[in-house]
């Protein structure tokens, strides 16, 4: 019998779309929320002819409420954040209870603590857990995987650029923007030197090829900087760049250095609070522009001598399709026994690589 999989946030916009696609797979999560209320009348059109899924009152941010809802070999996805304020009581639970996480998160801080701090927790419990598992970042991860694949031992370097066309009105979702707000004065990091190092987001750019223009990212952490080195042990520089701000860029770049010292300033921390919470008030929660936007993710190796060795470039839909596809698609695995390893995994050592390109084909992550 295949485990039970407990989904967090299904009445927002990211988990709205997880737990249809988690249906579309035949399978029947409960679904986990403070309101049941809100959660009955989906529960009622999700379950469809086979009765309303079940549901279940718990809060995500008060752990002893999560754990209730797991037990071993359990799968828990959660799409609450932001995750820096909201996301430790879930993957405490997970971790505490040897289940299998999932979350969709893209905050850099976040999936660094996941890695550091829960990880080893999770491998004495059996816990396996998979933070980041959707747009953020398994796209970069699998281009990433294949071009280190194709560069062997020659690989030095890698760099990784994350992409988007089609991107009209409102592109993120609001709870996209609220965390990209959280995570403003936090401190990012890379891979340099064969080792994390701390540096602000935005410290470098990259410009990239893609879809015949070329496109300009700008550094931030990911995942791929925690997970792509064991797969390379000549590998000693990482980079992961986002073109998501257009004109924004440049200054976001030149102001990378302050961005230490703007954190230490005496109120700093209050007024991106509060900005957060204008954004949640002011705008919607689902993005204007779902179902025109396409995702490109280019991955590039170089050798130690700066010559490009491998090229790898994906294309799929837009950034919420495919990360409710990624996450319900690793879920019914992980619930049938799919997942392999305890600790913090990456999605290449959770699935393994074959298993991520079939995976990741489900949710219209393409090699192009």
């Amino acid at each position: 019998m295949a485990a039970r999989i407990v989904l967090f946030g299904a009445t927002g916009h990211t988990g709205g779309r997880t737990a249809q696609a988690l249906v579309d797979r035949g399978a029947r999560p409960v679904l986990a929320g403070r309101d049941p209320g809100r959660l009955a009348p989906l529960a009622t059109r999700l379950g469809a002819d086979g009765g309303p899924l079940e549901i279940a009152t718990a809060d995500v941010t008060d752990t002893a409420s999560v754990r209730g809802l797991v037990g071993r070999g359990d799968v828990l996805v959660t799409t609450v954040g932001p995750f820096l304020r909201l996301g430790e009581p879930a993957v405490a639970a997970a971790t505490d209870a040897g289940a299998v996480y999932l979350d969709s998160t893209g905050e850099p801080p976040f999936v660094r603590r996941v890695f550091e701090e829960f990880g080893p927790r999770a491998e004495r419990s059996g816990a396996a857990l998979l933070t980041a598992f959707g747009h953020d970042y398994v796209p970069g991860t699998l281009a990433g995987a294949l071009a280190l694949a194709e560069a062997g031992e020659r690989a030095h370097r890698l760099d990784v650029g994350y992409s988007l066309d089609g991107v009209r009105g409102q592109g993120f979702s609001r709870g996209t923007l609220v965390s990209l707000l959280g995570v403003l004065l936090e401190p990012g990091f890379a891979w340099d030197g064969g080792r994390l190092v701390t540096e602000p987001t935005g410290a470098r750019t990259w410009r990239f090829d893609v879809a015949g223009r070329t496109r300009r990212g700008l550094s931030v952490g990911g995942s791929e900087h925690l997970t792509l080195p064991g797969l390379a042990p000549t590998l000693r520089e990482v980079g992961v760049y986002l073109d998501w701000f257009g004109p924004v860029t440049g200054l976001a770049h030149r102001l990378a250095p302050a961005t230490p010292r703007l954190a230490r300033l005496p109120g700093a921390a209050t007024g991106v609070a509060r900005m957060a919470d204008l954004v949640g008030r002011r705008f919607a929660e689902a993005p204007s522009t779902q179902g025109e936007v396409r995702t490109h993710v280019v991955a590039e190796v170089r050798d130690a001598a700066g010559h490009r060795v491998a090229r790898v470039q994906l294309a799929g839909p837009d950034p919420y399709a495919m990360t409710a596809d990624l996450l319900a698609e690793a879920a019914v695995r992980a619930a049938g026994g799919g997942v392999t390893g305890v600790g913090a995994l990456g999605p290449v050592q959770a699935l393994g690589l074959d298993g991520l390109i079939t995976a990741a084909a489900t949710a219209g992550l393409v090699r192009m």
